[in-house]
């Protein structure tokens, strides 16, 4: 009985180290600057995160498709002068279906193979409302964008629901959906709670979907800011996260040490629960995410 016992326990043990020592597929999430300072602090962060291998690096539209030529901009120069997969973002909003796809057309001539595809939002304070000569939803650009070419394309997924969403299960549908019109995976909003990522990804799987559902991260550089985003996008705040970052308004140092001793927990639980791909959100900040990929085992010229 006690060996029988012993033989489980290492049995368990040996599991846990086999997906800690998994080989972890990590990609970053940019936006493109509006200023020079802030186009110095992204190339500084591009420059310090490519050393990592990244899977790819993508470039943010705006939300309501305010940045198209500095979002095409950022992906030339990254395709020019990096060895990194550049994959720009392309929305709904603001531009017909030949419009979006006249930008499609120009990335596949550049030799670029990967595309997020998203609905875009409206300008804060307005309701979203098709362009009557666009793409209504992501679920229509991801079928354009294969009428172009054969794009490894990458949707949204939200483990706490859009917040536009009637119901959870309606949203799991749209996501499946936009899976069967032929994206790749699906990339998640940024949660702090991830049993319900976990939840989520389970629910996925009962749904029939079997692209991945790359977990996003994002490390809290600037806690009121990141609660602002998360109103917006349904994300919840755990009340034990709130207390960590209290009364450190005027304390950088500690709120980066807790953001990242936070996100490195978060980061492990889910690599011990089988996840190997990691999507950061890195608000052009190389610091902590370079922290948390080091202890995911991502590191620089090193195989993973």
């Amino acid at each position: 009985m006690i060996e029988s016992t012993k033989e489980r326990i290492g049995e368990a043990i040996n599991h846990s180290l086999s997906r800690l020592n998994a080989v972890v597929d990590v990609s970053f999430e940019f936006f493109p600057p509006n200023d020079a300072k802030m186009e110095e602090t992204l190339w500084a962060s591009i420059q310090r995160l490519a050393p990592l291998r990244p899977r790819f690096v993508s470039v943010t539209y705006g939300a309501d498709g305010s940045t198209r030529e500095r979002t095409h901009n950022v992906v030339t120069r990254i395709l020019n002068e990096t060895e990194l997969a550049p994959v720009p973002h392309l929305t709904c909003i603001s531009a017909t279906r030949e419009e979006v796809l006249a930008i499609a057309r120009k990335y596949w001539s550049q030799g670029i193979r990967n595309i997020v595809a998203l609905r875009g939002d409206a300008p804060p304070g307005a309701k979203y409302a098709p362009n009557p000569d666009g793409f209504a939803y992501a679920v229509d650009l991801v079928r354009g964008l294969k009428s172009v070419g054969d794009f490894d394309i990458s949707v949204a997924a939200y483990p706490e629901t859009h917040p536009e969403a009637p119901s959870a299960q309606f949203d799991l549908d749209y996501l499946k959906a936009k899976i069967d019109a032929g994206a790749t995976r699906a990339i998640t909003q940024f949660f702090f709670d991830t049993d319900s990522y976990l939840r989520f990804r389970d629910r996925c799987a009962a749904t029939g979907i079997t692209a991945s559902i790359v977990p996003g991260i994002l490390p809290i550089t600037r806690f009121p800011q990141m609660q602002r985003i998360a109103q917006r996008c349904g994300t919840s705040i755990p009340a034990s996260l709130v207390h960590s970052f209290d009364g450190l308004d005027d304390d950088a140092q500690t709120r980066q040490m807790i953001s990242c001793a936070f996100a490195i927990e978060q980061v492990r639980t889910l690599q011990q629960q089988g996840v190997q791909e990691f999507h950061f959100y890195t608000l052009n900040r190389s610091e902590l995410t370079y922290a948390i990929c080091h202890a995911l085992g991502v590191r620089a010229n090193v195989a993973v």
